[in-house]
């Protein structure tokens, strides 16, 4: 609402939250649209086009002398860009730093920073800069009368909205910005395959991102490490405008030591040892010695990592490295940019190139209308020229006698106003030199360019010639080959904590009242540990620190525990309830331990079992999980170690003295469950539980079965257990005399 204040000018009134509103969305616009956001005509945000051509009404072309960077960023906040000077500074080292751009735009004399630390430039009093020859793809038709212009801040002077570029800078170099509500995170691409890309489309007008894709491979960074991030992934991305891609370092062996090459794109080669290196202080990386940086002048980039030993497995330790330090870094993909139409927006690949080409063909027009508009011109004066040459004379005396010789002139020979002051505005000595051959020669080449140009543009298929001939020209006068190869790699994978862990051979004891412990060696007595009061010896299980340890229930569960961190047998250990939570009244009644492919015998003591993977028993349950279903009032058995070889028998006993011995493939293989019958027992002594599963062996060849009853032993060798050889579930034979009570079987070791 408007209000007329007696003696005073008009006051508008506005409610604060409209005020507020069209604050905010002005200024909001004006960052998306004057400040982060580049345009997909020439690739660039205004502070970046305001320095390149500050820049290039210096004279800093590609083959002038440097001038200090002071002078440059002066006239660029001076007349152009009114913000900070270190702001336009900023920018302006960016687009000289060849490890920043694919192809930069300035050419810096001087410290511009280093790809370990890109913010150690010198201040712009101290470096000196001009232009690029690529900088001139993007300015060489910038006086031909090819983009609009606008007035500067103070509409003292005109810049232009956008620069003539000749090849797509969107994409070649690429941007990063934040605005508000919005962002943009566009990767630089390689020369040549953007031109081959935007050729194709100018040939098959409906190609496809399929299409586009089988010109560019995916993103070229300024560095030599491995884009690995799927086929698949790159063209989803390229058909979305969103997505992410994964860089990882550039590595080989040399004498037996990891040399990085290359890293990553704006990754640090300090802050990398920086990481590695905590990793080594915390003993997460026990495999590595030491860390040298050789970078120099000549090898930007060379980080030696030393592994302790020549057993390191390198791929393992560099995957582990990929996965938790910068060698290896995701990048996120947003193709937002300012469309020729002035509005931002997401854009595939096929819109941005289809869009661009639009931009470029309306460009090349505009070159040539303006072109032949000066050719017009010119052709013009020229028959001024030779209506003049011809009468010279009469020109001369005209010019002397008369007092108003262009109206006279005009008069006598019918000249246009334009032909009469070219022929005024030519000096003497010129007039004399006139000369009939050269004007007809001059004539006679324009005349041919003007036919040229008036061809070409009344022929869109000439045009489209024209453009691809210029497009493959960029190419060929700036174009490179591709400096980030596109590798399939398998996924980073960090090293668990077992894998971290140092192999030392450990004893896990566990007792009757379910207290764990672990004593380092295996030529432990368990059997004569200290136990609490009331408690006893109960399991025990030979293993390695990096090994896991398994635990089975009374109802059948199984549970995992990090070995390297059980308690010392020094002391008389913990409560197993104090790490897992076992069901209410469960007791613990198997240990085991081993490697991921270790195989187990699991049985209980109705006469039921099955070979399990040590892997398929682990869980990060504390609650554990279900792996040996019991049938009604039976028990778990301690669990059987598998070992290596072929024909491995299992032998089985039960309480009253029966023994059977059958091929252990006869068994099968789960992760869980109840599993085959073993040994048969009769149902009606199974359900009143007065014949048991007491004890299962698995032996191989030359293996010795002992079999315990009271205190009495019983030693069986292979020729000895022929005699009790049977089909897996039978009854078994019985064992001799004064072993009717068998109590627990067991194998002595080999040899």
């Amino acid at each position: 609402m408007t209000e007329l204040v007696s003696g005073s000018p008009a006051v508008e009134t506005l409610s604060l939250r409209d005020y507020a509103e069209k604050a905010y969305l002005d200024y909001s616009m004006y960052v998306i649209l004057d400040r982060a956001l580049p345009n997909i005509g020439d690739g660039l945000k205004p502070v970046q086009r305001r320095i390149v051509y500050a820049m290039s009404e210096l004279g800093l072309k590609a083959n002038a002398k440097y001038k200090k960077s002071a002078r440059t960023v002066g006239d660029v906040i001076g007349k152009f860009h009114p913000h900070g000077d270190s702001a336009a500074y900023e920018a302006m080292v960016l687009m000289a730093q060849d490890f920043s751009y694919r192809y930069p735009l300035v050419d810096g004399q001087g410290n511009w920073g280093s790809a370990d630390d890109p913010k150690s430039f010198a201040a712009m009093r101290y470096t000196e800069s001009k232009l690029t020859r690529y900088a001139d793809v993007l300015l060489g038709e910038l006086g031909q009368g090819t983009v609009d212009w606008q007035p500067n801040f103070d509409g003292s002077l005109e810049e232009p909205a956008v620069l003539p570029a000749q090849v797509p800078n969107i994409l070649l170099n690429g941007t990063t910005g934040i605005a508000v509500g919005m962002a943009t995170d566009i990767p630089p691409h390689n020369l040549r395959e953007v031109v081959a890309a935007a050729v194709h489309m100018l040939e098959h007008p409906d190609a496809n991102i399929d299409a586009l894709c089988d010109c560019i491979q995916g993103p070229d960074f300024p560095t030599e490490a491995e884009i690995v991030t799927p086929q698949d992934d790159i063209r989803a991305l390229y058909r979305t405008g969103r997505g992410s891609l994964k860089m990882r370092a550039a590595w080989s062996v040399e004498d037996g030591a990891i040399v990085v090459t290359a890293l990553p794109y704006q990754v640090s080669g300090a802050r990398v040892l920086e990481q590695i290196a905590q990793q080594m202080q915390a003993k997460k990386l026990p495999m590595v010695a030491d860390l040298r940086d050789e970078s120099d002048h000549e090898q930007p980039t060379r980080l030696v990592i030393l592994p302790r030993s020549n057993r390191v497995d390198l791929d393992a330790l560099m995957s582990h490295l990929f996965a938790t330090s910068d060698l290896e870094r995701s990048y996120r993909v947003n193709l937002n940019l300012i469309g020729i139409d002035g509005r931002p927006g997401v854009r595939n690949l096929e819109q941005i190139l289809r869009e661009w080409l639009s931009f470029r063909r309306t460009t090349v027009r505009r070159r040539l209308e303006y072109r032949l508009e000066r050719v017009l011109r010119r052709l013009h004066i020229l028959e001024g020229y030779l209506i003049a040459y011809l009468n010279i004379d009469e020109v001369i005396k005209i010019i002397r006698e008369e007092d108003e010789p262009k109206a006279a002139l005009m008069a006598r020979f019918g000249l246009t106003d334009i032909q009469a002051d070219a022929i005024l505005d030519l000096k003497l000595r010129n007039l004399a030199k006139l000369e009939e051959m050269k004007i007809r020669g001059e004539q006679d080449e324009l005349s041919a360019e003007r036919d040229q140009l008036q061809q070409t543009l009344g022929n869109d298929d000439l045009l489209t010639t024209l453009i691809r001939d210029e497009l493959l020209a960029v190419a060929e006068a700036h174009g490179d080959g591709r400096r980030s190869p596109l590798v399939v790699r398998e996924e980073a994978r960090a090293f668990s904590e077992i894998e971290l862990t140092s192999s030392d051979p450990l004893t896990v004891v566990l007792s009757e009242k379910g207290w764990i412990r672990a004593a380092k060696g295996h030529d432990i007595d368990p059997e004569a540990l200290s136990y609490k009061s009331g408690d006893g010896f109960k399991l025990a299980a030979r293993g390695r620190s990096n090994m896991p340890t398994v635990v089975f229930d009374s109802t059948g569960r199984a549970y995992s525990l990090a070995t390297h961190n059980l308690p010392s047998a020094r002391g008389q250990g913990e409560p197993l309830t104090g790490r897992i939570n076992p069901p209410s009244g469960a007791t613990f009644e198997g240990l085991l331990t081993g490697s991921e492919q270790q195989r187990f015998l699991l049985a209980s003591d109705a006469g039921y079992g099955f070979i399990a993977r040590f892997a398929d028993l682990q869980t990060k349950n504390k609650a554990g999980k279900a792996v040996l279903t019991l049938p009604k009032g039976a028990r778990v058995l301690q669990p059987a170690s598998v070992p290596d070889g072929t024909e491995l028998l299992v032998a089985a006993a039960t309480n009253e003295g029966r023994l059977l011995v059958f091929p252990l493939d006869d068994l099968p293989e789960l992760a869980r469950g109840k599993g085959n019958k073993i040994i048969g027992i009769p149902s009606a002594k199974a359900a009143a539980r007065e014949e048991i599963l007491v004890g299962v062996c698995v032996i191989g060849e030359q293996d010795i079965l002992q079999v315990t009853a009271g205190r009495q032993h019983l030693k069986l060798k292979a020729a000895d257990l022929a005699n009790y050889r049977g089909e897996r579930g039978r009854r078994g034979n019985r064992l001799p005399k004064g072993f009717q009570k068998v109590i627990a079987l067991s194998v002595l070791p080999r040899g």
